[in-house]
């Protein structure tokens, strides 16, 4: 109730900004958003379709699989019937602690608006989550049955099915988004926040909760398996074992969907609430163009994470990396997100004054929104720097076990701290870089914070796709295991499959490592945006605010 009551005395600093009314070309670019939102869930069910249509392998390989299905499944709603009380109560309070504020301002149908729109975002991240997780356990199956015939096919299929994720999660978010601006026209910047906080509540039950049931599941199968009994790991003996692997999916797939759709809502939340507040700075007839661009970066980013991820293809070779396409595939869609950034800035920013003076030009605007592309693949080259199994960290810890538990702990523990390091490195700059751009004007130097974290969750369906195909192939390397299939082939001479999921499993890590550092990333770029916001709406000035004196 605290930190709903301190959402509410935001709004009423909300309401002293006020957007001027939309112009019919604003209206064309929402429509255009939207069509963009509908796009990449079109994409994603044809997705699914292709994945469905393949053959789910033999029935002892669908026996696992639909073991699996179940107990995620079974996961995921035992946690809808936790929160959905908790969300009623969350969707009254909220029309309770608004409905004062607007209904004094003659706008009592905000108050309906927020508490509908937090319904909207709990149901979207939900949702993207839940359509993630069930085409993952029906795509792992599927991709250890390509992988007995061939490397390409096991690959597209595992990262495919992946995409579906990305797709909804981006394309939801957008879709709500949009929906809203239509919808609330000029007050639709009030009405966000509860689509916002709707993203955020689903994101701490599934990111929270599913990352606690992976672990536990993880560790026990691990103890009972491979400490107490001495068999290896995905061995049908071990019971556990489909714990492990439901655990992947609702920790990796749902999860992970959930936590990267809030960080979606939240930085175009942020962004659009500064570029409001930048309405001194810009003039009123400026303004909506700061919110628009917001909007319109998204929609490149919905086209850039289309072509990447089709743009990822296999070989059947056996020395191939699966990294490789898949890298590939991200440096393409970053390139696509690029171009068109560097042309929406051009023929759309190239105009707007700063105090009635000529401003900054729409190169600042594009090159606040690359920083965060370069933090983007910054953050995968260090990612994949100490987490392949190709790179020397990997190999050092690797050569350190050798010794015994104790140096390869301290080694890996090293290793950690030092990417870590790097990764606050690499954050902070550019948080420095595109405040730095807009130097002279502290409300758009904070609007270019919001920017770069935009760009760096531009390519969103892409990171969700390498996020989610961690799990799908790690659970295909189980089910052949625990299917006997990788055996039948081992003693038929044919220990090709073995290596190809064996293959994709080891690449799987890495683009989940690689995935959490995104979502931390954006996390702390929306963080430092957010208190700028709250500042904004709270009449905090800057010098008033002391590291001493808190």
């Amino acid at each position: 109730m605290v930190i709903l009551s301190t959402t509410a005395a935001l709004a009423q600093g909300e309401a002293n900004i006020v957007l001027p009314p939309m112009s019919q070309s604003d209206v064309t670019i929402l429509w255009g958003v939207l069509g963009s939102a509908l796009i990449a869930l079109a994409y994603g069910l044809y997705l699914v379709k292709r994945v469905i249509s393949q053959d789910p392998g033999s029935p002892a390989m669908r026996e696992v699989a639909a073991a699996i299905e179940e107990g995620a499944m079974a996961y995921l709603w035992r946690q809808v019937k936790t929160m959905i009380w908790l969300v009623i109560i969350l969707f009254i309070a909220l029309y309770l602690l608004y409905r004062p504020i607007y209904g004094h301002m003659g706008k009592p149908v905000l108050a309906w608006g927020i508490a509908i729109a937090f319904l909207m975002g709990v149901g979207a991240s939900y949702a993207a989550g839940y359509v993630g997780m069930w085409l993952a356990v029906k795509g792992n199956v599927r991709t250890a049955n390509q992988a007995l015939r061939t490397f390409k096919g096991a690959l597209e299929t595992a990262f495919r099915a992946g995409t579906v994720s990305g797709m909804f999660t981006v394309g939801l978010g957008l879709l709500g988004a949009t929906i809203i601006f239509l919808v609330f026209r000029g007050d639709a910047m009030r009405v966000l926040i509860g689509f916002g906080f709707g993203g955020s509540l689903a994101a701490l039950f599934m990111r929270v909760g599913g990352g606690i049931y992976t672990k536990a599941a993880d560790v026990g199968a691990d103890l009972v398996g491979k400490v107490e009994a001495g068999i290896p790991e995905d061995d049908p003996r071990n019971a556990a074992v489909i714990a492990d692997n439901v655990g992947d999916n609702v920790g990796d797939c749902a999860g992970m969907a959930a936590d990267v759709f809030e960080s979606y809502e939240v930085t175009l939340v942020a962004a659009i609430i500064l570029g409001a507040a930048a309405i001194t700075v810009v003039g009123e007839a400026h303004v909506l163009k700061l919110i628009m661009y917001a909007l319109m970066v998204r929609a490149v980013g919905v086209f850039a994470s289309i072509i990447g991820t089709w743009s990822v293809r296999g070989a059947d070779r056996e020395d191939l990396n699966p990294m490789q396409p898949i890298n590939r595939g991200f440096w393409v869609s970053a390139l696509i997100a690029i171009l068109g950034f560097g042309l929406i800035s051009y023929f759309y920013m190239n105009d707007i004054p700063v105090h009635n003076k000529p401003g900054f030009g729409w190169e600042a605007y594009f090159f606040a929104t690359l920083m965060g592309i370069i933090l983007a693949l910054v953050i995968g080259w260090l990612t994949e720097h100490f987490t392949s199994t190709e790179k020397a960290p990997v190999t050092e810890i690797a050569y350190a076990s050798k010794t015994g538990p104790a140096t390869m702990i301290l080694s890996g523990f090293s290793a950690g701290l030092e990417s870590s390091v790097w990764a606050i490195v690499a954050i902070a700059a550019t948080i420095f870089g595109s405040a730095a751009i807009f130097h002279g004007s502290l409300e758009l130097a904070a609007y270019g914070v919001a920017l770069s974290g935009l760009g760096l969750l531009t390519t969103t369906g892409f990171i969700l796709a390498m996020d989610t195909y961690g799990p799908i192939s790690d659970n295909a390397n189980g089910i052949f295991e625990m299917s006997g299939a990788l055996h039948e082939r081992e003693q038929a001479g044919d220990f090709l499959p073995g290596r190809i999921v064996a293959k994709l499993d080891a690449v799987g890590n890495t683009t989940k490592a690689l995935t959490k550092g995104f979502a931390i990333a954006t996390a702390v770029i929306a963080a430092v945006a957010l208190f700028r916001s709250f500042m904004d709406a709270t009449g905090l000035k800057p010098e008033n605010l002391s590291v001493a004196a808190p």
